[in-house]
């Protein structure tokens, strides 16, 4: 349709099919815009698709910008629906000036450390602060039981910190009357798999995360075969310059992983991890199937 074609923003459009009370409250509690008192700024509906489209069409250049707010507004009265945090959001600066038009982000890497897990900890508190949502994949943490150099101790693994996310969450106010949302993602090679399949069937655990599993073609391959299926964790330097163990060896594979940093890398990307223990594809692809059935987590994803 062309820009000529379109009907003027002067007048709101006829609405074929009226609100129900049940959209208006929604709109009301988490969408208009309000002071610190709590009292409306938007008026009404129409007043925040003026707000919206007003927003959306200050980032043209100035003569274009009365142009753009028209057709903006045209499009909101006539059913296009943003992402919530642009409808909540956007031209409220002056109202809630340390919110987001960002609906989902994605955490950087959480690499195996105490301070980079703190670290990426404070980063998610300011995101969902701001009213976004954030992703993250826990894989990247050693297995639990696993020995822990510097601290002469043995980790409790990654569902433990994935539970200081979840407290942090939980805690954090989210702007815009949205509750805090996570998704936590781990890689099916992963030694704690199963613990991760299993973890929400704890009363209260995790109640603050969608879980995905992030599932490769190798293991797929591997369930149609019916083959094993090797739970691993990359190895460091630092345990090959001890020799404890040889990169050689028949109990180590080699895999693609989010970092190289930190562990033993071939030409090709692949890192070196160490098998703690083999499994049975078909039997973790019931488990996984089974707990999606009765439980509706964990999601699948494919990598």
């Amino acid at each position: 349709m062309s820009i000529e074609a379109l009907k003027t923003a002067d007048e709101p459009s006829p609405i074929e099919i009226k609100l129900q009370p049940a959209s208006e409250d929604i709109w009301d509690k988490k969408y208009r815009l309000k002071d610190k008192s709590g009292n409306p700024v938007d008026e009404t509906i129409d007043a925040t698709y003026s707000r919206v489209a007003r927003a959306l069409s200050e980032v043209e250049e100035p003569a274009k910008q009365d142009h753009w707010y028209e057709r903006f507004l045209w499009a909101l009265r006539n059913g296009a629906i943003p992402a919530g945090r642009i409808i909540s959001n956007a031209g409220a600066l002056e109202h809630k000036p340390a919110t987001s038009t960002i609906n989902c982000t994605v955490s950087g890497t959480i690499q195996d450390s105490m301070l980079d897990i703190l670290e990426k900890n404070l980063e998610a508190g300011l995101t969902l602060k701001a009213g976004c949502g954030i992703g993250y994949e826990f894989s990247t943490l050693r297995p639990k039981g696993a020995y822990v150099s510097g601290a002469g101790a043995y980790t409790s693994g990654p569902l433990s910190f994935m539970d200081i996310f979840d407290k942090m969450c939980f805690t954090v106010s989210s702007a815009g009357g949205r509750r805090g949302a996570q998704m936590a993602t781990f890689d099916v090679s992963h030694p704690d798999v199963v613990d991760f399949i299993r973890a929400k069937r704890e009363d209260g655990r995790l109640r603050q995360f969608n879980l995905s599993l992030l599932v490769t073609e190798e293991f797929m391959e591997a369930v149609k075969a019916d083959d094993e299926w090797s739970l691993c964790f990359p190895i460091s330097p630092k345990e090959v310059e001890q020799g404890t163990i040889d990169p050689a060896d028949e109990t180590i594979v080699w895999r693609e992983f989010p970092t190289t940093e930190g562990y033993v890398a071939n030409d090709e990307g692949l890192v070196a991890c160490r098998i703690y223990r083999t499994v049975k594809a078909r039997q973790l692809w019931n488990v996984i199937m089974s707990s999606t059935y009765d439980y509706a987590e964990p999601g699948f994803i494919l990598i």
